[in-house]
């Protein structure tokens, strides 16, 4: 075999497949092969776009608005974007300048990394993270630092944690809340004290926020870059359209930054992709634009996915062998099944094989103790996956009490 097909770059070689979307497809396939697959794999909701979103791209189309935009996306666009940011979120004086609509908030998550990281550099990752984070710092040639939380601390970052982390290479936190694979929420005052820290050392703090608008329970989301005029400084903001609007194959981004990184976002976007579909992005600026129909389609989902929460907690929190914290945020829980003595690799895998029920194992996630499942999906699925779910646990436990009897005699 020739070397040029064989020989790929050292960073090509170094990056991992996502285990989310591997694990999508396979379902995908076995359903594909009349298998009866109940997957809890998926990140997205299984909610429809609005109607009134894909009107305006409908309506973007037909007005021919069809060619290239300025790399950062639409004026309109990033002007709503920065509105938003100001009245919503509380970040004072954002211009539409800090703001870059990228190709998805994952593409934002990146370019935000490439835009202030060096070779050499650390980024810090509170454990459990989300499973591009580690990937995208390596892209970048920078040195992931895996920070490992569990569930004595709600699978939240403390300060004293945070501290005992840096170290002079220290470049970079990330921070994402509400979480993903958790459904942790940090509090203000978590998220001060995580602040205090990061300014001290002169960090620059990475925000995801996809989340930002699925919460339950009265929680409270909280962007860090509203803080002060410091964190402002310090902080990049990074988000989208594709939970809270079910506009994830929209692929639309924002990153929200002071005036030097978004300019640097937006150079790096140019020559790696330009902009964002321009008709996609009057569907995006009609979700901001409608504020009112936004609201409403946001609080029916919000509404159908804190059932299915419920519904998901009491029937985990019910199966003899795991256990399982009540997330405050996103569309996932996380329970723990290290009492059932095997790995999530191989849990998950045993689950599939067996049962046809797709979960994601929490290795994925820098977590090995702790499986993900996404309430994305049916009620029917969630009923019919956990009674299969259930039958297997219990196998497995029964199976434990036989060995240990077998050892005692």
């Amino acid at each position: 075999m020739s070397k040029f097909n064989a020989d790929l770059s050292i960073r090509a070689k170094q990056i991992e497949p996502s285990p989310t979307l591997s694990l999508t497809a396979t379902a995908q396939a076995m359903r594909a092969a009349g298998q009866d697959v109940y997957s809890f794999g998926a990140g997205e909701p299984d909610m429809g776009t609005p109607a009134f979103i894909k009107e305006a791209c409908t309506q973007a189309l037909k007005e021919g608005k069809t060619q290239y935009t300025p790399v950062a996306g639409i004026p309109e666009l990033r002007t709503a974007m920065a509105e938003k940011y100001v009245h919503e979120n509380g970040l004072s004086n954002v211009t539409a300048d800090q703001v870059v609509v990228t190709h998805g908030c994952k593409h934002a998550c990146y370019l935000g990394l490439l835009a202030v990281c060096n070779p050499g550099d650390e980024v810090l990752i509170p454990a459990p993270y989300w499973v591009s984070y580690p990937e995208m710092v390596k892209l970048v040639g920078a040195t992931p630092r895996i920070l490992k939380t569990d569930e004595t601390t709600g699978f939240k970052l403390t300060p004293e944690l945070l501290r005992t982390a840096i170290t002079p290479k220290t470049r970079l936190l990330i921070l994402n809340s509400p979480s993903n694979p958790t459904g942790a929420v940090y509090r203000r005052d978590e998220l001060e004290a995580l602040l205090e820290v990061v300014l001290k050392a002169g960090l620059y703090v990475l925000s995801d926020e996809i989340y930002e608008e699925l919460l339950y329970d009265g929680a409270t989301h909280h962007s860090p870059a509203a803080f002060s005029n410091e964190a402002a400084k310090s902080v990049i903001t990074v988000s989208g359209f594709s939970k809270s609007y079910a506009m994830t194959g929209w692929r639309l981004g924002t990153l929200v930054a002071t005036l030097p990184v978004a300019k640097a976002v937006a150079r790096l976007q140019s020559h790696t992709a330009s902009n964002t579909t321009a008709f996609a992005q009057y569907g995006a600026l009609a979700a901001l634009k409608q504020p009112d129909k936004a609201r409403a389609e946001l609080e029916s989902m919000r509404t159908i996915f804190g059932q299915r929460r419920s519904l998901l907690y009491e029937a985990l929190t019910a199966i003899d062998g795991i256990r399982c914290q009540k997330a405050l945020g996103a569309f996932y829980l996380f329970p723990n099944i290290a009492a059932l003595g095997m790995t999530s690799d191989i849990f998950c895998k045993r689950l599939l094989d067996e049962t046809q029920v797709a979960v994601v194992p929490g290795s994925a996630f820098g977590s090995d103790d702790c499986v993900r499942l996404s309430y994305a999906t049916g009620e029917a699925v969630i009923q019919k996956g956990l009674e299969r779910l259930k039958a297997f646990v219990d196998k497995l436990k029964g199976s434990q009490t036989q060995n240990s009897n077998q050892l005692s005699v």
